[in-house]
């Protein structure tokens, strides 16, 4: 996607310095079909369009890849580590997720179980909000941006549930979250479509 909207997320993005400092070491961490994606990205945005500091209520960064030929914990969690050591000077989480695995532990954690993904786009299109359903990586000719839903919600501080996958309470305890770091945002109800 090299919309002018998809030029100006980039833009933006690339402000915040924690995903600016990510972007400088992207080749070193060897991880396939890798993105940034969700939260830090929308909130980087949100921050932007509200006026308010460039990493205000920013807890972590996801990053995410897909590798379905080793779907063990032990290996998700020693690329976690080693990329938690390469960034070990950003003062926020840096969680690190094999989209190809969700499917393992998804049922225990929020009970119900979902299909096996088939790569972090198709991962990506399940995300919780039409805002928060993003993701970026470098590319060869600027930042490669995916976003199955536009980029309109995001960048108009638009928060509307994407039930692909998930269920009522889990998307109103996200809004009720980020209300209280964003309380300018535009919440659309659960039930309003």
């Amino acid at each position: 996607m090299q919309t002018a909207l998809a030029i100006q997320f980039s833009d933006i993005i690339l402000q915040n310095p924690f995903i600016r400092d990510l972007s400088y070491i992207w080749e070193q961490m060897e991880l396939d079909n890798c993105w940034l994606v969700a939260g830090c990205l929308a909130q980087t945005i949100w921050n932007n369009h509200f006026g308010l500091p460039v990493n205000h209520g920013i807890s972590d960064l996801d990053i995410v890849y897909f590798d379905a030929d080793d779907t063990s914990a032990l290996s998700e969690k020693r690329n976690a580590e080693r990329i938690r050591t390469m960034l070990s000077h950003i003062p926020v989480w840096i969680d690190v997720k094999n989209e190809a695995r969700v499917h393992l532990w998804y049922k225990e954690k929020f009970g119900y179980p979902i299909s096996p993904y088939r790569s972090v786009e198709d991962a990506i299109d399940t995300f919780p909000t039409t805002a928060t359903a993003i993701g970026i990586k470098p590319g060869k000719h600027g930042s490669e941006v995916y976003a199955p839903f536009g980029l309109s919600d995001l960048i108009n501080g638009i928060v509307r549930p994407n039930k692909r996958q998930i269920t009522a309470d889990i998307y109103e305890a996200k809004v009720e979250k980020w209300l209280k770091h964003w309380p300018c945002l535009t919440i659309i109800p659960w039930n309003a479509e």
